[in-house]
C-alpha cells in the first residue's frame, strides 16, 4: 500500500487549525512516516481521555510527554507520581543515543528542556502538605476511606448533618470522635433522638475503632487546617502551566486513601470553578492514574456521581484522564465520555486477555491501513494506538504512532535535587506548618465542661440547704441545649449541601464567595 494514503489520511486527521500538542508520527507496515504527524487539539482536551497499556509498556512516559507539552502551551496539569520516579521533570533531559534515534526518526529537532514541577504529599514527608477539612471532605467520600458499610455510612451522613446544622466546624479526626462520643452517649444521645435518630453504641464504637486505625496508618494528618487550596494548581510560571507531582510512593499500600483523596481534590475544583464555555485551551488537566482503584467496591450512588462529575467539568475548562492497564478498569458509562484515547500494547496470554483485546478493539474507529487485532499485541515501547476527537468533536482515524521523547529527565530527582526543591518551594514553605483552630473538639469540650460544673454547684447547693423545700421543679437545661444555645464566634467555612457525594453540589467555596478566574 502506497504511503502517500497513509500520510494524506493521517495529515488529515491530526492537522487541527488552531493550538495543538505534538505525539508523533503515524507507524505503517513497521515503518515510522514522519511526515505523518499526530497531533492533539488543546481545545479537545476537556473531552477527557484515556491512557493505558499493560506494565512497561510506556504509558509513564507518555503522562510524561503530555505534562511537558501542556505545561508549555500554558496549560496547568495535576498528576500523580505513582512510584515517585517523575520528578526528574524539573530538570533537563540527559541525552542519549535512545533518544537521539527517536528524535531522528520522527524528524524532529529534540531540545531537552526543564518544567516548572510543584511536589506534594499526602504524608508530608515527601512533598508539600495536601490536607482537607474532615467537613470538607464529606461523608461519603470518608466512608469509602474508612471501608464503612451501609449502616455505618448513614450514622456518619447524621454527624454531617448535626456539625452543619449546628455550626460545629469538624476539622481533624479529633473533632470527628468528639462529635461521635457526644452523640452517641448521654444527653447528646437523647437529644438526637427525635431529630436526627438513634445513634447505636456498637455502631460508634466500630466507626470509632476505625478512625483510631486511620490514625495509626500515618495519615491523619491528611485532615486539619490548612487545607488544601485548589487555586494553586493553576498556578503559571514565565507563562508556562505549573505542574504539581502528588507523591504517593509512601502512601502506595493505601490505595482507597490516595485515590479517594484525589477525586475529593476533583470535586473541590468542580464546586470552585465557574463555568466557561468551550474555550481554545483548557485551564487544566486532571490525570487519574491506577484509576481502577477508585472504581473498586464503589457503590452505585458513588459511581452516580463520578458520571455526573465527569460529564459537568468539561464545561468549566478542566479535562479528566484516566490511566490504567485495561480500559475495561473503567465503567462504560464513564469510559462512554473519554474522547481522546491512547492505547499501548496489550499482552494477549490468556483467554481473558484475548478477551479484552477484542473488546478494546471495538472502542476504536476502524482503520484500513490495520490488523488491528494483530498489531495491538505487536506495538513496541513507547508506541501506541490513537484517536482523538478533532475540532469539530468527530473521532480521528485510528494511527499507531511512534511517540516523541520527552524534554524532561526521564526518571527521579537524586535526593540532594529532591530535597534542595522542596526548600526552594513556595507552597511547601505555605502548607509546611499545621494550624489548630477552634473548632468542634474546643467547643464541645468547654460546653460539657460548663454544664458539669453547673450541674456539681447545683449539688453543692442543695447539700447546703438541706431544710430548704424542694419546690422547684424546673429542669436543668442539657448538654445538647447549653451547646446549641450558646453563640458560636467560628463559622464553618463552607455550606455543605452534600447530597450522597460530600461537598460536590450546591456548595460555595469555605475560602472565598467567587470563582478563581
Amino acid at each position: 500500500m502506497s504511503n502517500t494514503r497513509f500520510i494524506e489520511s493521517i495529515t488529515q486527521s491530526y492537522s487541527p487549525s488552531g493550538a495543538s500538542i505534538y505525539l508523533g508520527a503515524g507507524v505503517v507496515n513497521n515503518e515510522i512516516i514522519a511526515e505523518a504527524k499526530v497531533n492533539l487539539p488543546l481545545r479537545m482536551m476537556n473531552r477527557h481521555g484515556l491512557v493505558t497499556g499493560a506494565t512497561g509498556s510506556g504509558k509513564t512516559r507518555t503522562l510524561q510527554l503530555l505534562a511537558e507539552q501542556l505545561s508549555a502551551a500554558g496549560v496547568s496539569v495535576f498528576m500523580p507520581d505513582m512510584k515517585g520516579d517523575i520528578s526528574g521533570m524539573a530538570k533537563e533531559a540527559s541525552v542519549n543515543d535512545k533518544i537521539k534515534e527517536r528524535a531522528a526518526a520522527l524528524g524532529m529537532n529534540y531540545s531537552p528542556a526543564a518544567f516548572p514541577v510543584e511536589i506534594y504529599s499526602l504524608s508530608g514527608k515527601s512533598g508539600a502538605q495536601m490536607r482537607a477539612t474532615v467537613t470538607e471532605f464529606g461523608p461519603v467520600l470518608l466512608s469509602k476511606i474508612l471501608e464503612l458499610n451501609e449502616v455505618q455510612s448513614g450514622v456518619l451522613m447524621i454527624l454531617f448533618k448535626y456539625a452543619d446544622d449546628k455550626e460545629l466546624p469538624i476539622v481533624d479526626l479529633n473533632d470527628l470522635k468528639k462529635v461521635l462520643n457526644y452523640l452517641s452517649e448521654g444527653e447528646g444521645a437523647k437529644e438526637i433522638k427525635n431529630d436526627y435518630g438513634k445513634i447505636s453504641t456498637a455502631t460508634a464504637s466500630t466507626i470509632l475503632r476505625k478512625i483510631v486505625a486511620l490514625e495509626q496508618q500515618g495519615v491523619d494528618q491528611l485532615f486539619g487546617e490548612k487545607s488544601f487550596d485548589v487555586e494553586d494548581l493553576f498556578e503559571k510560571i514565565d507563562g508556562r502551566g505549573v505542574i504539581s507531582l502528588l507523591n504517593v510512593a509512601d502512601v502506595q499500600n493505601q490505595p482507597a486513601i490516595f485515590s479517594t483523596f484525589m477525586l475529593a481534590l476533583l470535586a473541590e475544583i468542580y464546586q470552585a470553578l465557574p463555568e466557561a464555555g468551550d474555550l481554545d485551551k483548557p485551564k487544566l488537566i486532571f490525570f487519574l492514574d491506577e484509576a481502577h482503584l477508585l472504581f473498586k467496591d464503589a457503590p452505585k450512588a458513588f459511581m452516580d456521581q463520578i458520571d455526573q462529575v465527569i460529564r459537568l467539568i468539561r464545561s468549566k475548562g478542566v479535562g479528566v484522564f484516566f490511566c490504567t492497564q485495561l480500559t475495561q478498569d473503567v465503567p462504560g458509562n464513564v469510559l462512554a465520555q473519554l474522547g481522546n484515547r491512547v492505547h499501548h500494547v496489550i499482552r494477549a496470554f490468556t483467554p481473558n486477555d484475548v478477551k479484552a483485546l477484542k473488546e478494546t478493539i471495538k472502542t476504536f474507529p476502524k482503520s484500513e491501513f490495520y490488523d488491528m487485532e494483530q498489531q495491538f499485541t505487536q506495538l513496541g515501547t513507547g508506541q501506541a494506538f490513537i484517536t482523538v476527537l478533532n475540532e469539530k468533536g468527530i473521532p480521528t482515524e485510528t494511527v499507531v504512532t511512534h511517540l516523541a521523547p520527552p524534554a524532561s529527565f526521564m526518571g527521579p530527582l537524586d535526593s540532594k535535587e529532591y530535597q534542595a526543591h522542596l526548600e526552594q518551594s513556595d507552597m511547601y514553605q505555605k502548607y509546611k506548618e499545621p494550624v489548630d483552630p477552634r473548632s468542634a473538639f474546643e467547643i464541645l469540650g468547654e460546653r460539657m465542661q460548663k454544664v458539669k460544673e453547673e450541674q456539681e454547684k447545683a449539688v453543692e447547693e442543695k447539700q447546703a440547704s438541706k431544710a430548704a423545700p424542694r419546690a422547684s421543679t424546673r429542669k436543668e437545661k442539657s448538654t445538647f441545649e447549653e451547646v446549641m444555645s450558646s453563640p458560636v464566634t467560628k463559622q464553618v467555612g463552607k455550606e455543605l449541601v452534600r447530597g450522597v457525594f460530600g461537598m460536590l453540589f450546591g456548595t460555595t467555596s469555605r475560602r472565598r464567595s467567587k470563582g478563581l478566574f
